[in-house]
């Protein structure tokens, strides 16, 4: 019998890559910030290795891209790329709501109701971190419930680039107003009575308010670069 043990390296660059992967998400790194692999390395007190394991991953998930003799570098999303994230999203969140609905609905009403309940603090505390994490975990809800695990892996193939750009460029808006607060709790109210087609109607929107968010800040972000 082949020997069971664990490979400790993978297990560490794991561990590296999931707090890389937190730290891009909740703005630690700003989007486009240059990775450097020695400061990583240094501040886990672990080798280069498993952070440049950690890159790799994150490359894999979309957060990070790795440019050959030059660095690593947080993603920096195009028009075109937010367009076509949005438009996946809108694809996909209401099938996945209505296949939650069938499959476990009281999970799914448990679970988007402990994220609703954590975003009406962080918008009183205007903590904008908090905001974006409770906002993913509702999204994620609907996936997590739906029954169906291809469904939830192709989510989690843009989940990470959701969650960053939510951070980085909705939630601090989000924090200063309780339009998208009162959506989500408008979102959880029909999902609950079984209007499914209201759902795709709102979550549409939803997203599609998200997404010209994006493209203003980043219209912004541009200008201040040139």
């Amino acid at each position: 019998m082949r020997s069971l043990k664990l490979d400790t390296p993978k297990s560490l660059s794991q561990r590296v890559m999931q707090r890389l992967r937190q730290a891009i998400i909740d703005g630690e790194f700003a989007l486009g910030a240059a990775i450097s692999e020695e400061m990583v390395a240094n501040s886990f007190g672990v080798s280069r290795t498993p952070v440049r394991e950690a890159m790799g991953q994150l490359q894999a998930q979309g957060l990070v891209v790795i440019r050959p003799q030059v660095g690593s570098f947080v993603f920096t999303p195009s028009a075109d790329d937010i367009n076509a994230l949005c438009t996946f999203r809108i694809a996909l969140e209401p099938k996945a709501a209505e296949l939650a609905y069938r499959h476990d609905r009281d999970g799914a009403i448990a679970s988007m109701s402990e994220a609703i309940a954590a975003m009406e603090p962080a918008v009183t505390a205007k903590d904008n971190i908090a905001y974006g994490r409770a906002d993913a975990a509702f999204h994620e809800a609907l996936f997590a419930h739906c029954g169906n695990r291809y469904l939830a892996e192709s989510y989690q193939l843009v989940s990470g680039r959701v969650a960053a750009l939510r951070t980085n460029l909705t939630s601090p808006i989000d924090v200063r107003t309780r339009t998208s607060f009162d959506e989500h709790r408008r979102l959880l109210d029909l999902f609950g009575r079984g209007e499914l087609a209201a759902f795709e109607e709102l979550m549409t929107t939803h997203i599609t308010n998200s997404g010209v968010v994006y493209a203003k800040a980043l219209r912004v972000e541009t200008l201040k670069a040139d």
